[in-house]
């Protein structure tokens, strides 16, 4: 029997691989809990020996969920379910949802607030500037949505921004659409080239220059929310 609680990875026929290449074969009386229920992984995990399953996909890492003991899991799911069947908490649940509405509500003002300031359009492309910083606050401060709006790793000042080149570089330029080699460095190449394109249309409104209909930014802009977001 397990004594300790691991992290693995997915291995062959059911079975898990540790950090050090070990393949290990799960005991018989326990069952692999799936991801999705916080809740319950935490107090699976506090309750004792367990097996969490994760897979690494480029940069980023995915919960495959738990292994540990099915009597253990049977046992704290129903205490759960008996604890989510009372009215205190619901409640909880309701004051919770209401404040997570409130967070993102403030989060969604200040970082269109962030998008604004880095814009810094000349007044008489104000609009144009309002217009912007809605979409790209509406692109990319959804929960969940995974863009750099949704980082605390940085400034929300550097969200905004990098969220803006973002934007621009899939709604003013033909980066979706580009065929780019798969050469070492090159797409990062192609990022940076595409951005210094739009910073100097940015540029552009910064300045208060004219900005004709041929200008990508308005033909953006001028696309419905929907399309554009």
């Amino acid at each position: 029997m397990p004594t300790q609680t691991r992290i693995v990875s997915p291995g062959p026929n059911g079975a898990v691989r540790t950090a050090d290449g070990q393949l290990l074969t799960p005991p018989a009386d326990w069952t692999l809990v799936p991801p999705g229920d916080a809740l319950l992984t935490r107090r699976l995990k506090a309750a004792g020996p367990t097996w969490t399953v994760q897979e690494k996909k480029g940069r980023k890492t995915f919960s495959r969920g738990v292994w540990t003991d099915a009597a253990t899991v049977e046992r704290i799911r129903a205490e759960i379910a008996a604890e989510r069947a009372t009215p205190e908490y619901a409640r909880r649940q309701t004051n919770s949802a209401a404040r997570r509405d409130r967070e993102q509500s403030a989060y969604v003002d200040t970082f269109a607030q962030a998008v604004l300031n880095y814009l810094a359009f000349a007044p008489r492309h104000a609009e144009d500037a309002a217009r912007l910083a809605r979409a790209v606050a509406d692109h990319a401060t959804p929960v969940g949505s995974g863009t750099v709006a949704r980082t605390r790793r940085i400034p929300v000042e550097e969200r905004a921004q990098a969220a803006v080149i973002a934007w621009m570089r899939h709604q003013t330029t033909a980066y979706d659409n580009m065929s780019i080699p798969r050469e070492r460095g090159k797409r990062r190449e192609v990022r940076r080239m595409l951005a210094e394109r739009s910073r100097a249309v940015l540029n552009a409104y910064r300045a208060g220059r004219d900005t004709p209909p041929t200008c990508p930014l308005q033909r953006a802009l001028s696309r419905p929310r929907a399309e554009a977001s």
